[in-house]
């Protein structure tokens, strides 16, 4: 197949990116590099620089000259207190952005579309975890309306234009390529805080949890959503929830408990800082992957202590 990544250059769709190649379909990136590294592009990859939402011209003659079997949407604003100062510039990049792209698939009938929604901020505090696909959606932050506004467009592009597609609710992912600018977790920023022999900044007690995901697993639920896409477009979904599926562990990790296997692996001999907690954080969360495992075939593999040697040894071969 001939796909597009946008974010391609980015943590996550570089790692997909690299996939899909590794298979065998023949992959276009296009990301303006605000937060994403060019070096992370693979070299048999065609790369564009542009920025969807405020470049729609040149996006429009991309689909128009590479006729794309299918759009895999990484591209995003995806930093909730970005959201929170400036909601205007969230909803510009992720909303209109994301229109920007479904105009082009219906323009030049482009059949499927694979979304990366956000499961970590979708349902708010649930009464019980791990949190299901039916469960309400409250999100609080600007960051989280939007994933959830562009699942509800999704939704009635299948229904009015026909339009496959499958949203994915991540948990928390980490992972080698993971920068300061990407989607950073306390995993990430410990990890370099810690090898360049600083303490860290733990908000609040500690205790707050997280569903934490390695990328080789994140990617594997590409792959596999990208089978099977059609097939579970082949039923007109009824609900929302019918085409989206959480992919995580539905193991909660404290962030105490993240500081110290980190401190282990590193052997980091310093203590950490502890603040305020930050206004509106999410205690807990964790997300049921059942749904996935069932219809997707997807179950998290990755233990947490070995991504952690993969993340560690990564930041590792970097300056840091």
């Amino acid at each position: 197949m001939k796909i597009l990544v946008t974010g391609g250059a980015g943590f996550i769709g570089s790692h997909v990116t690299d996939a899909y190649i590794a298979e065998g379909h023949d992959v276009v990136v296009v990301d303006d590099l605000s937060t994403g590294r060019r070096e992370f592009v693979n070299p048999k990859a065609h790369f564009v620089r542009s920025n969807i939402f405020s470049d729609y011209a040149k996006l429009e003659s991309l689909f128009r000259e590479e006729r794309f079997d299918l759009v895999n949407h990484h591209a995003a604003q995806v930093d909730v207190r970005v959201s929170v100062a400036n909601p205007q510039l969230d909803a510009h990049v992720n909303i209109l952005g994301t229109l920007n792209l479904l105009k082009c698939c219906t323009q030049f009938d482009v059949r499927q579309f694979l979304f990366v929604s956000s499961g970590g901020v979708l349902y708010g505090e649930p009464e019980k975890l791990p949190a299901r696909e039916d469960f309400p959606k409250k999100p609080l932050s600007p960051y989280g309306v939007s994933k959830l506004t562009i699942e509800y467009y999704l939704f009635s592009y299948r229904l009015n234009f026909g339009l496959n597609y499958l949203a994915l609710r991540y948990a928390n992912v980490y992972g080698p390529r993971q920068t300061p600018k990407s989607e950073a977790t306390a995993v990430s920023t410990f990890s370099r805080q810690m090898l360049n022999g600083e303490p860290p900044t733990i908000f609040g007690d500690g205790t707050q949890t997280r569903d934490y995901i390695l990328i080789a697993d994140i990617v594997r639920a590409n792959l596999l959503a990208t089978q099977k896409l059609l097939l579970l477009n082949k039923a007109v979904p009824h609900q929302l929830d019918d085409l989206a599926f959480n992919i995580g562990t539905g193991c909660e990790i404290s962030v105490n408990e993240i500081y110290s296997q980190l401190k282990k692996q590193i052997g980091f001999v310093g203590q950490a800082r502890y603040a305020p907690p930050r206004t509106g954080e999410l205690l807990r969360s964790a997300l049921s992957s059942a749904k996935a495992e069932k219809l997707l075939g997807f179950r998290a593999k990755t233990e947490f202590s070995e991504g952690l040697r993969q993340t560690i040894a990564w930041m590792r071969s970097q300056v840091l």
